[in-house]
């Protein structure tokens, strides 16, 4: 009889589900309750502030393992950036007057305090309470990096409370090394036998799926067991971009190289270049005014300029800037930007270090062609360069192109006169489709304008 394919959430992807909405559900639950003390009704606007707060601290990215000063920083700072950006909205849009301000003052204290509390406690309690059910005992076939990476985890983290036992391998002592992380009990046909004489629950299969015979051999010993069998496939242990389990048209699948922004992140993304693109033009409408009056004044020509970048899916798109150079350059050689560049003008080198230039993208970001953060985009011959020397390059097309990106807040801005420049960009780039949070957004909007006076690197 054919299998069923089934896809269901276990134990394990519950406990971290539930790491990562902790956080954001004790700021609402603060919020609601420092509205409460203070004798204040939950009004609608309580309510939207609520599921605003969420969204920008979901998912929590603050590990209960961490040690207690470290996890006081990154609590205290990540409150506090989440803070900055909803007084500077709230003042935008003149709404701050709405709330009580010893509700918000309240709010602003014990969110952190609370949050920080739960973390200290809940790695001394929660295991506990999870052991009450008994602790896991599970065995790994496969005593390679993949399948010692994940014993490592499994007794690093406070809330597995599952133990292994066992490593087996058909390799010799002298190929495999010293694994320290669990014994090692023989070649895996005696597996079947182990499990029978003790009491196992788990089993982790982490071989390499090119050993599929002895898999399914291994599977067929494994039938009249009762420990619970996981297959930990090596492809995760590649450079792989948002990799997930999932289902499609009823068939199991696994997603290797994915956009973050599918679903409900998808909208998040879309919804918050909207707000900030909007509220960056409505601040920044003189200053734009001013710019193209002045450039209009120094040199000939238009105001804006306009080139063609790869955008969303490696689509084509025209990405608006000020200008800042005697030329417009958009053919199928480009020569990037250095230092002592005699193209760029001295209004031009001032807008370019402060990024001043990049203002007209907003416009980009309301049109759907950028997002506010995201890997820059580069110059399509600079793309049809690169893609054939960096491997993975074109992945970082997964996503719409950003304005500021991570690359550019973490050093790797300005010319990329040598190869490795350009991969430590596109390493950079990667990292932030792995990673991606609306929190990561705001925290790079904040370096990008924190470092908009002082980057060496802009020119």
């Amino acid at each position: 009889m054919a299998a069923r394919p089934l896809v269901r959430l276990g134990t394990r992807s519950l406990t971290d589900f539930a790491k990562s909405v902790v956080d954001p559900l004790l700021a609402v639950a603060c919020l609601f309750g420092s509205t409460l003390a203070w004798g204040r009704d939950i009004r609608p606007a309580e309510v939207i502030l609520a599921v605003l707060v969420f969204a920008l601290t979901y998912p929590a990215n603050v590990p209960f393992r961490q040690r207690s000063r470290g996890m006081l920083r990154q609590i205290a700072g990540s409150w506090a950036l989440v803070m900055t950006v909803l007084l500077v909205f709230g003042l935008t849009i003149d709404m701050l007057r709405v709330f009580d301000h010893n509700v918000l003052a309240t709010w602003f204290i014990a969110t952190p305090a609370i949050q920080s509390a739960t973390h200290w406690v809940s790695p001394r309690v929660v295991p506990g309470l999870i052991a009450m059910r008994g602790e896991q005992v599970a065995i790994v076939i496969g005593a390679n990096t993949l399948g010692r990476t994940l014993a490592q985890q499994l007794s690093a983290d406070p809330f597995a409370q599952t133990r292994v036992t066992a490593f087996f391998d058909d390799r010799d002592a002298a190929r495999l090394g010293n694994v320290t992380e669990a014994p090692i009990f023989g070649r895996i046909d005696r597996a079947a036998d182990y499990v029978r004489a003790n009491r196992i629950d788990q089993i982790f299969i982490a071989l390499p799926m090119a050993s599929q015979p002895r898999i399914l051999q291994l599977l067929e010993s494994l039938r009249d067991t009762t420990a619970s069998i996981f297959f930990v496939p090596d492809i995760f242990m590649m450079d792989i971009i948002r990799a997930r389990v999932d289902t499609m048209v009823g068939m199991p699948v696994v997603a290797v190289c994915e956009s973050p922004f599918h679903g409900t992140t998808g909208v998040i993304k879309r919804l918050s270049d909207l707000c900030i693109a909007a509220v960056a033009l409505l601040v920044f409408s003189p200053v734009m005014l001013a710019i193209a009056a002045a450039i209009k004044l120094t040199m000939p020509g238009p105001v804006l300029f306009k080139q063609r970048r790869y955008g969303l899916e490696g689509q084509e798109i025209v990405v608006w800037k000020f200008r800042t150079m005697k030329v417009q350059e958009d053919g199928a050689n480009i020569r990037q930007a250095t230092k002592d560049d005699e193209r760029i003008t001295p209004l031009g080198r001032f807008l370019r270090r402060t990024s001043l230039d990049e203002l007209p993208q907003f416009f980009n970001v309301l049109q759907g062609r950028m997002s506010v953060v995201g890997p820059r985009p580069h110059a399509i011959a600079h793309n049809e360069m690169y893609r054939k020397l960096i491997k993975g390059y074109m992945i970082r097309h997964k996503v719409k192109p950003g304005i500021t990106g991570l690359a550019q807040v973490s050093g790797a801005r300005g010319e990329t006169d040598t190869l490795d420049k350009m991969e430590m960009r596109i390493q950079y780039d990667l990292q932030y489709l792995r990673n991606w949070s609306l929190r990561l957004d705001l925290w790079i909007l904040y370096r990008t304008v924190l470092d908009a006076f002082r980057d060496p690197n802009a020119y």
